[in-house]
């Protein structure tokens, strides 16, 4: 059995390697966007409480960035892991966003985070961009070091990226300042560029491979796994959609369209007939594919925390995934949990 590192949690979520980096990674991670204030604020005890009932239910990889809450994401991960064996667990953060101070006053809520409006964000890719913003990172974090080291969402900086922000990562990665390198993107081409034409670990792809959407299956995935690489997979509800399927609900950080609200409560519907809650069945579906080393769930409480790994470790019967082909809710191609190999 699988365990935290530590050799005393019996529970333990089951572990993978991140490509050949060596670096593990429980297959629950905890995407720690929301307890920085995502979309609605959330006070210090909460976010507190938050990550302490993720590491009490078995979560042993966390993931934060500089974007974040404005570094408010980084501060609280970091007071929240200081005082656990840092061998215990696996840390990522990101780069490709300078925070500079700004005394402007207002909020960060044009850019999703329900805190005061401290700093600017800069794009920055550069290799000095790239040195900075980890070194920031570390001081936020209070801690020595990361394991695995992002690009975050250079869409409009691609040559940048793969010119400057790449080759140093990888020297970062070659001088032992961190074991593992990759991108955080929200798109699966330039990820499905990253594992083929780079010496990438691992890449992170949110939204683009759930129930709602197998977009990494055309390219992305097949790719990862040619190259003996990990896919880190993010936003597995699509925002929300997929949690709670209901009118008003989000798909990719807007309003749901109508017609994927329908799509999901047809899921839904289907799940539960078989005793399924149609967010189990969201955060077991990508480990389907070999290449996908973990799923990354966001939480603002610590019942959220709890719900997604009780979610996470509830059985799914292949008679689920079957139902579902059968409504013709799930392509006959993408493979599913038990039918990979």
């Amino acid at each position: 059995m699988a365990t935290d590192g530590t050799g005393d949690t019996p529970t333990a979520l089951p572990v993978r390697t991140l490509g050949r980096s060596g670096v593990p990674v429980t297959a629950l991670g905890f995407g720690a966007a929301a307890v920085a204030g995502l979309y609605e604020e959330v006070g210090e005890e909460q976010a507190a409480a938050t990550l302490e009932a993720s590491w009490d239910a078995g979560i042993r990889y966390f993931d934060t960035a500089p974007h974040y809450g404005l570094g408010l994401s980084e501060r609280r991960l970091g007071a929240a892991l200081r005082s656990r064996p840092r061998d215990a667990y696996t840390l990522s953060t990101k780069v490709g966003r300078l925070l500079e101070p700004y005394d402007g006053g207002g909020d960060d809520l044009a850019n999703g985070f329900a805190v005061p409006a401290t700093h600017r964000r800069r794009w920055d890719f550069s290799a000095d961009g790239v040195r900075r913003s980890l070194e920031a990172s570390l001081t936020r974090l209070g801690l020595d070091r990361v394991d695995l080291v992002l690009l975050h969402d250079p869409d409009d900086h691609e040559r940048q990226a793969f010119d400057e922000a790449y080759p140093a990562l990888e020297d970062l990665r070659a001088q032992g300042v961190v074991r593992a390198i990759g991108a955080g993107m929200n798109q699966t081409r330039m990820l499905a560029r990253f594992v083929t034409d780079t010496d990438v670990d691992a890449v992170l792809c949110a939204g683009r491979y759930t129930l709602l959407d197998q977009g990494a299956l055309q390219e992305l995935l097949p790719g990862a796994e040619a190259a003996g690489k990990s896919v880190i997979v993010g936003g597995v509800f699509n925002s929300g959609l997929l949690a709670d399927p209901a009118p008003g609900a989000t798909y990719d950080y807007a309003a749901a369209p109508g017609r994927l609200l329908r799509r999901a409560l047809r899921m839904r519907d289907a799940t539960e007939a078989l005793g399924v809650p149609l967010r189990a069945a969201a955060l077991r579906f990508p480990f389907g594919h070999p290449a996908v080393a973990a799923v990354l769930v966001g939480a603002r409480s610590a019942a959220e925390a709890r719900d997604a790994v009780e979610q996470y470790r509830r059985s799914v019967p292949g008679a689920v995934w079957e139902a579902l082909r059968e409504r013709d809710l799930l392509p006959p191609g993408a493979p599913t949990p038990g039918s990979a190999g």
